[in-house]
């Protein structure tokens, strides 16, 4: 299966989110989505990338951009990581790795000398007609709001 460019359509997804409630890609039409993959709730550098999202959510709102973040993590982590640190957004548990699949966000990685499979930090910027607008894959867990303000130049 082909990596995703920029320009192809989004694959369409639905999940379900922290509360069992039922979350897809057409939910979102006509809005711009940052949708973004994390390997592990409580981990530093997921948290820093979760905080940095959260601590600029309302100014991602404002320029029209939604956030949406997925991992393999249960329903009830992502509930304890929410209320953690106060996060605005919702987060999809994806067990099955169906989404991270989709979209290329489960792989190989090294480690310490050792190759195992696992979640590939990664996000996308999915435009309001439901198209790839933008892709990170050197995700700047600490400064990444900024890091996509620079890509879209907003």
């Amino acid at each position: 299966m082909a990596n995703l460019k920029v320009g192809d359509p989004a694959p369409r997804f639905s999940g379900v989110d922290q509360n069992g409630e039922s979350i897809s890609l057409d939910d979102y039409k006509g809005k711009k989505v940052i949708l973004y993959f994390y390997p592990k709730d409580n981990t530093p550098g997921c948290t820093a990338e979760a905080c940095n999202l959260r601590d600029n959510y309302s100014d991602l709102i404002n320029k029209g951009l939604d956030v949406i973040g997925v991992s393999p993590d249960s329903e009830k982590s992502h509930q304890k990581f929410i209320e953690k640190y106060e996060l605005p957004f919702r987060l999809i548990s994806d067990p099955d790795k169906e989404i991270l699949n989709l979209y290329h966000a489960w792989g190989e990685k090294k480690m310490y000398g050792k190759t195992y499979d696992g979640v590939l930090r990664k996000t996308y910027i999915i435009s309001e007609n439901q198209t790839i607008e933008a892709i990170f894959e050197k995700v700047k867990t600490k400064d990444h709001t900024n890091q996509i303000y620079q890509e879209l130049k907003i």
